[in-house]
């Protein structure tokens, strides 16, 4: 991405343009330069509004990370309370770590990634992903549709929302190459451990102890 205090600059940049032509247009218009007056304004106006606009969609870019070759992204743990009951503790790699608590037998943890077009790679920008959402899965298809559920959103929504901008209208943002969502989801069982990892292709876990390898080994 490009750099968070050169986008600020230009930001604030293009919003003290937006104001100055906004003021002098008062001015004009006070002296009732009326042509003058009113360009100015509208110049103004759009200016601030435009940097109203890029300031909303830059806070929210902010809450995704870089993605330039595969990563280790987060890791989670497991500890067994009951039956298909377990406390699901994780720690992502550039946020608090969290407990949740999660049912069933199986466990997905979803992300969202944004791609872009080679004229916005020009100017610094890289693949973008963000960590969306962790919830339980039944192994059994009839406790899927009946259990009870337990979904956790693992980010924050600030500023306006570029995932939903961009997948209503993608065909009017060409710097946009593709957004997808991806997911990975292990079995359960006490004490194990995965990390998760994403690559250009998308969101992968692997085991991290042997409980984890056990458990994906005897996985159906």
């Amino acid at each position: 991405m490009l750099d968070p205090l050169l986008t600020r600059f230009l930001i604030v940049a293009i919003a003290l343009i937006g104001l100055l032509l906004f003021l002098m247009a008062l001015r004009h218009l006070w002296r009732r330069r009326l042509i003058s007056g009113t360009l100015e304004g509208l110049t103004g106006l759009l200016l601030l509004a435009l940097s109203m606009l890029a300031g909303a969609l830059f806070i929210n870019l902010l809450t995704y990370d870089r993605l330039t070759h595969e990563k280790q992204i987060a890791e989670i743990r497991f500890q067994a309370r009951a039956p298909q009951l377990f406390w699901a503790y994780v720690a992502p790699a550039k946020k608090d770590p969290g407990i949740f608590e999660m049912r069933g037998d199986e466990w997905q943890m979803e992300a969202r990634v944004l791609k872009w077009r080679r004229m916005a790679l020009v100017f610094g920008f890289d693949t973008v992903y963000r960590l969306d959402r962790l919830s339980g899965r039944y192994h059994d298809i009839h406790q899927e549709r009946s259990g009870p559920r337990t979904v956790y959103s693992l980010s924050e929504e600030p500023g306006l929302d570029i995932w939903t901008l961009v997948r209503r209208h993608a065909r009017w943002i060409p710097w946009v190459d593709t957004f997808y969502g991806s997911a990975t989801y292990m079995p359960m069982a006490d004490g194990a451990h995965y990390g998760i990892f994403i690559s250009a292709s998308g969101l992968f876990a692997r085991p991290q102890n042997d409980i984890a390898q056990k458990a994906l080994s005897s996985w159906r």
